[in-house]
């Protein structure tokens, strides 16, 4: 088949109705708020409409995986933290190597897949379709997006179980609210919020990552939530990082507060933490948006974050990108602040500077986050009064 043939001729796609009168915004952190009839002609819509017929994947779905993944910006060819390029996130060196599989199954090259907006929506449309062929999802069900769970769960690279769960259930979340947002360039994608109750398949009986509940959850799933005792910080969700990216127990006390940006997004850094590969971890991880927090490894044991000084520091892992001041949103730093000064408060940690450093600032590392757009002054000011 000539790679730009379409792969499934004559395969429509059927798009969600919208159900609510207003549109949910959820836009990019610190990015404006569109107009309510935004122009949402241009080549990134173009390239969802496209991809999606091409593929058979439900265009607001693929939209909402993609929003999930890079917030619509593929930080021009730059990979995130787990080797992830473009805006559907297509990785090279881990997490089922999705970069790879694309460039097989479109016959593009992968430079292409990393710098080209309207190649890397493609390839990333091809690849779920793919795992919904390998799950068996038959024509008559392909559009619905419900139907689309395990091919969504998989796309996000956990090993199956809570963090692949934790994925799904947050790209369904913004299928049903909908997506309102701008690519860099300022084209404006929009998809409408839609009822939506997924249809979970092999991850019908996976604990969810408690205690907030997802659109569609029946009360069983909720009474399967991994319990409050799991975590260390009240207001936080419980999704477990992998055995093999930390160690049981610590071998000093605790001293240290390491501040970390990700160089990703949440959902993408959660499911990084689950995957045995990454050999990487953090104790916390802080949503840009809302100022959402999710523990992975216990205070009580050592994650992988900050070389030498992993022994004796709890890790905090910011969703956004060092050079992108737009993702250290207030909201980011409050939730962030509070964390911080709870951890403190509870491991008898000072609040200053000699404590709570950035990673940069840690002895025997190679790396510069939190960057020079995190504000420190204000930071240190909301942890010493919270």
């Amino acid at each position: 088949m000539h790679p730009g043939s379409p792969r499934r001729p004559g395969r429509h796609v059927l798009l969600g109705t919208a159900v609510a009168t207003v549109l949910t915004l959820t836009v990019p952190a610190g990015a404006t708020a569109s107009p309510a009839t935004p122009n949402t002609h241009g080549p990134v819509n173009e390239a969802f409409s496209r991809a999606a017929d091409e593929f058979g994947v439900p265009r607001d779905l693929l939209v909402a995986l993609a929003y999930a993944e890079t917030r619509l910006d593929g930080h021009d060819g730059e990979p995130s933290h787990a080797g992830g390029y473009g805006v559907m996130h297509l990785v090279g060196d881990a997490r089922g190597h999705t970069l790879e599989r694309a460039s097989e199954l479109t016959g593009t090259p992968e430079e292409e897949l990393r710098t080209d907006d309207a190649a890397n929506i493609r390839g990333g449309a091809a690849v779920l379709d793919s795992y919904a062929d390998e799950a068996g999802l038959g024509e008559e069900r392909r559009h619905r997006a419900a139907a689309w769970y395990p091919a969504v769960a998989r796309y996000g690279g956990a090993q199956p179980g809570t963090g692949a769960r934790f994925y799904a259930d947050t790209v369904y979340q913004i299928l049903a609210e909908g997506v309102r947002a701008r690519t860099p360039d300022g084209e404006a994608v929009v998809t409408p919020g839609q009822e939506v109750r997924p249809e979970r398949g092999p991850y019908a009986g996976t604990p969810g990552p408690g205690p907030e509940g997802v659109p569609g959850e029946e009360p069983a799933d909720k009474a399967r939530r991994a319990p409050v005792t799991a975590r260390d910080y009240p207001s936080a969700r419980w999704v477990p990082a992998d055995p093999a990216n930390y160690r049981k127990g610590r071998t000093a006390r605790i001293d240290t507060v390491v501040v970390h940006v990700a160089q990703g997004t949440y959902e993408g850094t959660v499911s990084w933490f689950r995957d045995p590969s990454s050999q990487v971890s953090a104790h916390y991880v802080v949503r840009s948006s809302d100022g959402a927090v999710t523990q992975s490894v216990r205070d009580a044991d050592t994650a992988y974050h900050a070389r030498q000084a992993n022994a004796r520091s709890l890790g905090i892992e910011h969703e956004g990108w060092i050079n992108d001041a737009k993702w250290f949103t207030d909201v980011m730093y409050r939730s962030s602040a509070a964390l911080t000064a709870y951890l403190c408060e509870t491991h008898g940690i000072p609040k200053d500077r000699a404590h709570i450093v950035g990673h940069g600032e840690v002895p025997g590392n190679d790396h510069t986050d939190p960057g020079p757009y995190w504000d420190w002054k204000r930071y240190m000011e909301l942890v010493q009064r919270a």
